[in-house]
């Protein structure tokens, strides 16, 4: 990893994939740059588990207890804090203690229309997430690479309230998709025409679908398809889906078995056998015109 930290609200951010000295925008509203600082070797020994300070010969940490090896290869995780070299494992920093907690760089999005309202979107940020959001219908835009991120986090809030005994979703059940009118929507990036489809084949959220940029979720589809997820109906889709794709599979491979045993000829050979049998043992057309020439002749 490669970590800066910002100096107004010291959030941690891994530039690794960001070109160096690349500018980008922190969550606080500051920019920062893609340039990580220079290592310094850490005048202080700590342990790497909890970030407590470890005496010199100490063979394990008298805070948390967790073994501590001495450092012969400093690493090359540098803290954003101060600047001490670490090793890439490490969750808290050798030098000042700091927990090492990066987040991905909120990349620039362009400003988009909503497909429903056509109201300008605002972004969010959801942990590392960035998607957008109507303030008008309450409609949310998934770019493409943080659907499944996106599902997978409502889930989880959505465990959470269940566990404290609050309401899941507003209803669990998704209900009938032939019961809402078809309405098709375009992409907000590319304009093209979403394709419409049942969330996992069974759900009844019908979710809109550009291949190529993200998924468009009405409201309170994101929470329905969470109360889904948590029922275990998604579990038990999955599972008949793949039933379903073992099966044609055998079939297919029952279809070919049975093609290269059963001794049957290609449509062309086939053909030309047929031909080959006409000429030889039964007289064609001109043949048998022939004939009768010749017998009326005589």
């Amino acid at each position: 990893m490669k970590l800066v930290a910002c100096t107004d609200c010291h959030t941690q951010f891994d530039v690794s994939g960001l070109a160096a000295g690349e500018a980008f925008e922190c969550r606080c509203g500051a920019t920062l740059e893609a340039t990580p600082p220079r290592g310094e070797d850490a005048t202080a020994q700590r342990c790497q588990a909890c970030g407590a300070i470890a005496k010199e010969g100490e063979e394990s940490c008298a805070f948390c207890g967790s073994g501590i090896t001495p450092v012969v290869h400093r690493g090359s995780l540098i803290c954003p804090e101060c600047y001490a070299r670490n090793l890439d494992e490490a969750r808290f920093c050798l030098g000042c203690g700091v927990a090492f907690d990066p987040h991905a760089p909120r990349p620039e999005v362009a400003d988009l229309r909503c497909p429903c309202c056509e109201r300008w979107m605002s972004t969010r940020t959801v942990g590392s997430l960035v998607i957008q959001e109507c303030s008008g219908c309450h409609g949310i835009w998934a770019p493409d690479r943080s659907f499944d991120a996106l599902i997978d986090r409502a889930t989880a809030a959505a465990r959470e309230r269940a566990t404290r005994g609050e309401p899941i979703v507003p209803r669990v059940d998704g209900g009938n998709p032939a019961a809402s009118g078809v309405e098709y929507r375009r992409c907000p990036v590319c304009e093209a025409l979403m394709t419409r489809r049942n969330y996992q084949k069974r759900s009844g959220v019908i979710i809109d679908r550009c291949t190529t940029h993200g998924t468009w979720l009405d409201a309170h589809e994101l929470e329905r398809i969470a109360g889904f997820v948590l029922s275990g109906r998604a579990e038990q889709a999955a599972r008949a889906e793949a039933v379903q794709r073992a099966e044609a599979e055998r079939d297919a491979a029952r279809r070919a078995l049975h093609a290269s045993t059963s001794g049957s000829l290609p449509l062309a050979t086939h053909r030309e056998s047929t031909s080959i049998f006409v000429s030889r043992g039964e007289p064609g057309v001109v043949e048998t015109v022939f004939d009768l020439l010749t017998w009326l002749l005589r």
